[in-house]
């Protein structure tokens, strides 16, 4: 999950300086439908290379000017967020298939596998060949690496209250639905419901071992606080999705967002097989912890909800 925007608190706001606000946030709202096709764009090439005169006559803005917009109202530069969705991919390449490096680094647009290595391993802490094989994702799999870490006492059973949440559905790989928390943002800033103490949730409807990648579908969510809530009618391309309540197996996952398809391998073909539990018929969701671009991946922390009979 990918954050674009710092949480704001909720102000009252004096019926004096309520018509300058409204045109403030019209203003906005026309700047972020800009830069939101430019993030668009972003996800859909990221194997291409960055023109950023492209990018400024898809953002419909002066290719003098239009990055320090960017800058301003997304915390980093373009080119920082490219980097940063694309060392996002390759860790997944290396935690889940057997392309070769050398692939992964022209993919991720590297020149040399030298400086490749040399940014993944500042990133990520290790090297991509040692990543491959010795990362959090290893844990995951003792009988590939030996490792017998995973206990059956590191799920927890929790009860869940029923929740509705403000989402944005995403079709296609679940390692973009960044794409979709960054429209979900986008429609929170608008609306000036950005708050520091809601709730990041991704619902995930479908096995992508049995469906193709470009037809999984999830949402990427907020719960708001409850007297934020209660006032808020939702609007495209935000809708209100409900989350089941009831008991919960819960999986703390600590580390890249890449790493957990193998988490998700152990929690379902061995917790659940060997706990004598049934999976309940509903969704697994994710709750986020904290944000990937103010968190080193290895300090990433999500918790995995699957839901029970």
């Amino acid at each position: 999950m990918v954050l674009s925007f710092q949480f704001l608190c909720l102000h009252p706001i004096d019926d004096l300086y309520a018509g300058n606000n409204m045109n403030e946030s019209a203003n906005r709202a026309r700047y972020e439908t800009r830069l939101g096709r430019v993030l668009d764009h972003i996800y859909d090439h990221l194997d291409e290379p960055l023109d950023i005169d492209r990018l400024a006559e898809i953002a419909c803005l002066s290719p003098y000017h239009w990055h320090r917009i960017y800058q301003a109202m997304y915390g980093e530069t373009v080119a920082t967020t490219v980097r940063r969705l694309r060392l996002h991919r390759a860790a997944g390449y290396l935690a889940n298939g057997t392309m070769p490096i050398t692939e992964i680094a022209s993919r991720s647009g590297y020149s040399s596998l030298q400086s490749f290595s040399r940014t993944f391993r500042a990133t990520f802490g290790v090297p991509p060949a040692q990543y491959r094989n010795e990362g959090t994702h290893s844990r995951f799999r003792p009988a590939l690496s030996g490792d017998t870490q995973m206990t059956m006492h590191e799920v927890v059973i929790r009860q869940v209250e029923p929740m509705e949440i403000l989402s944005v559905d995403h079709v296609g790989p679940y390692m973009q639905i960044g794409k979709a928390f960054d429209a979900l943002f986008g429609w929170l800033a608008r609306h000036n419901l950005l708050a520091a103490d809601m709730r990041m949730i991704g619902i995930y409807y479908d096995d992508p071992g049995v469906v193709e990648q470009d037809e999984l579908r999830s949402k990427a969510g907020v719960l708001l606080p409850r007297p934020v809530r209660m006032a808020v009618t939702a609007s495209p391309p935000v809708s209100v999705a409900q989350v089941r309540g009831g008991e919960y197996a819960v999986l703390r996952h600590k580390g890249p967002y890449s790493d957990m398809r193998a988490a998700y391998e152990w929690l379902y073909g061995t917790w659940l097989v060997q706990s004598g539990r049934e999976a309940a018929d509903a969704p697994v969701f994710e709750e986020y912890l904290n944000s990937p671009k103010e968190t080193a991946p290895t300090e990433l922390l999500t918790e995995i909800c699957l839901p029970l009979v």
